[in-house]
């Protein structure tokens, strides 16, 4: 369990994606809120589809951060030959991957690598009165793809969660979701536009309030140009550089319906208050 006392805010992030620009437009967002990095929390894959896997690690390293292992940190650490990001055989994510996987492989250090090896693979805190637990994909699956429209998902991650609120990432998708007495939150991911025709990003706040927590969705805008510009001089992952720039993802291969019908809408920031239970706090998340 991580101690996050002290703080009346808490700024959470998925998916840096080796996205050096977002990165650091991330870190300058949270100094802009005042926001340390103890109150900073990662759902994972630092290292993916953009250009400077070495360079983004080692910022998020340097920042300090909590972190959690993704599935692409599982597989570097233990130099695996793919990502296992749970796309389709034969699908386009899994052709790109094919590209962007190797290219981040050849260019991490062996320290970085044993870094990526030692971060937790979740995390669990206790915040205004509320149990809290930071996973990557699903609860029990690394990459499992939890998306906002699946309910019979969310209720059963959830309830494998125990926590009265569940940080994720991995979908690149932000979100809140309830199921029943417990909330699944997806702040989105920082390397990665969200498929609303944007190139802008996301980020999350959890704000302590008298009768427990605030979460919001929040978008950032970064130098989308220049870390596409970055991938394009190399060319190993066209189809992500150009989704940098027109906000699309290159494949929908994994989205739900509701979600694939919602390619190219522009997305709304969301914010929905948590009360803590009148008993006091939840049960604790499940070891």
């Amino acid at each position: 369990m991580i101690d996050v006392s002290g703080h009346d805010r808490l700024l959470v992030f998925g998916g840096p994606y080796s996205n050096l620009e977002a990165t650091r437009a991330l870190m300058a967002e949270a100094r802009r809120l005042g926001i340390p990095p103890q109150a900073a929390i990662c759902t994972g894959d630092i290292v993916a589809y953009c250009a400077a896997p070495e360079e983004t690690a080692c910022l998020i390293a340097e920042w300090g951060c909590h972190a959690i292992q993704g599935n692409c940190e599982q597989q570097l650490a233990a130099r695996a030959p793919d990502c296992a990001c749970n796309f389709a055989e034969g699908s386009a994510c899994d052709r790109l991957a094919k590209g962007w996987y190797p290219f981040a492989d050849a260019r991490i250090s062996d320290a970085t690598r044993a870094w990526l090896g030692r971060l937790p693979p979740a995390l669990t805190f206790d915040f205004a009165g509320l149990a809290f637990r930071v996973v990557h994909g699903g609860v029990d699956l690394v990459n499992r793809w939890v998306f906002a429209s699946q309910q019979d998902v969310l209720a059963e991650e959830c309830a494998a969660s125990g926590a009265g609120v569940t940080v994720a990432g991995h979908c690149g998708l932000p979100f809140v979701a309830r199921s029943g007495r417990r909330t699944w939150f997806n702040p989105g991911v920082i390397g990665m536009p969200a498929n609303d025709g944007t190139p802008d990003v996301w980020y999350g706040l959890i704000a302590a309030t008298p009768a427990g927590v605030v979460l919001s969705t929040h978008r950032l805008a970064y130098d989308h140009i220049a870390a596409a510009g970055r991938m394009r001089r190399f060319g190993y992952a066209n189809g992500y550089a150009r989704a940098l720039v027109t906000g699309l993802w290159p494949s929908l291969e994994i989205l739900p319906a509701s979600e694939r019908m919602a390619t190219g809408r522009r997305l709304r920031a969301r914010r929905v208050s948590v009360q803590r239970p009148a008993s006091g706090r939840l049960q604790q998340a499940v070891a």
